[in-house]
């Protein structure tokens, strides 16, 4: 999962990175709302992480909310004050830490956020589960061989069911460097989920949509 990172402590910064990757998160970072806009416009987020003190911050917050309604906002601020983050949670965001903060404390706040909103841990869909973070798959108790990108692209689909998803999101979402990438590794990865495990179990999880990309359809 990618996450956009808007923060000018360079410091912070690294340390924010380098837990968040450890977790399995992929992170885009600027220090300015103006290349957060340019990062907005051409790549897909489920969550933003943004420095409340930083010019520009609830403009964009503005902006994410009329346009990417349920993408998740966590605001960091070094403002020791109750009003702040009464106006931070008043004007779009959906939580709010005061720096210093435990790097552990962050994860945990991520984690607790994405699962509330259905975006990560256990997605269970009748009779499949598919468990995010121990990237296990299994269905009827049975345990599927999904391993690496194949299952994250798997599960990316399955997080945003019943939504089309272009390969340019997928890669967006997914890879490090995506612009570095050719789509032809999304078709790869759903012709391996395909026969890994819809054609032995008989069912269909993933449909392609002409010309618009894939969703999870499962059940039809």
């Amino acid at each position: 999962m990618r996450i956009l990172l808007i923060e000018e402590d360079a410091e912070l910064t690294k340390r924010m990175t380098d837990k968040l990757a450890d977790a399995g998160f992929v992170c885009d970072v600027v220090n300015n709302f103006k290349d957060g806009d340019y990062y907005y416009d051409i790549r897909h987020y489920n969550l933003l992480i943004v420095d409340w003190t930083l010019a520009g911050c609830k403009e964009f917050i503005a902006t994410a909310r009329y346009h990417h309604s349920k993408d998740l906002i966590i605001a960091l601020s070094g403002r020791d004050d109750i009003k702040s983050e009464i106006e931070a949670l008043n004007e779009g965001v959906d939580d709010y830490l005061r720096k210093p903060f435990d790097m552990d404390v962050l994860l945990a706040r991520i984690e607790a956020r994405l699962r509330r909103s259905g975006i990560r841990d256990i997605i269970k869909v009748e009779e499949l589960t598919i468990d995010t973070k121990e990237e296990t798959v299994s269905y009827q108790g049975r345990d599927i061989d999904l391993k690496g990108k194949v299952f994250e692209v798997f599960a990316y689909l399955a997080m945003q069911r019943d939504k089309i998803i272009s390969k340019e999101q997928l890669l967006d979402a997914l890879w490090v460097e995506p612009e570095l990438v050719t789509p032809n590794v999304i078709d790869v990865a759903i012709t391996q989920i395909r026969q890994k495990m819809d054609k032995p179990l008989g069912i269909t999880t993933i449909e392609t949509v002409r010309r618009r990309g894939y969703r999870f359809c499962y059940p039809n």
